[in-house]
């Protein structure tokens, strides 16, 4: 499952990366500020934001943390369950 999660998503970053390629020289970038330059600007800013989301999670810089996070998980979830017990035993 992991591996083709990492295949999708590296089939996103190419597109991603084709769209923005094909899309650069036809984007106005230059005579100064301008609603053109903005949207060029706030376009290619977003293009990249997707491109850096895609490389993160393909390289994997998350797997302890979301080792640790599932730690974290259980163990709140033991905790909320102790703290339902030591209710129910209360009110009996």
């Amino acid at each position: 499952m992991k591996k083709r999660n990492k295949f999708k998503h590296s089939l996103y970053l190419i597109l991603a990366l084709a769209m923005l390629l094909y899309a650069i020289p036809k984007l106005s970038l230059a005579g100064g500020p301008s609603w053109v330059f903005g949207f060029g600007v706030v376009w290619s800013v977003f293009a990249f934001l997707v491109i850096a989301a895609h490389l993160h999670f393909i390289i994997g810089v998350d797997e302890e943390k979301q080792k640790r996070l599932e730690a974290v998980r259980k163990e709140k979830i033991a905790a909320w369950g102790r703290w339902y017990e030591e209710k129910r035993v209360v009110q009996k």
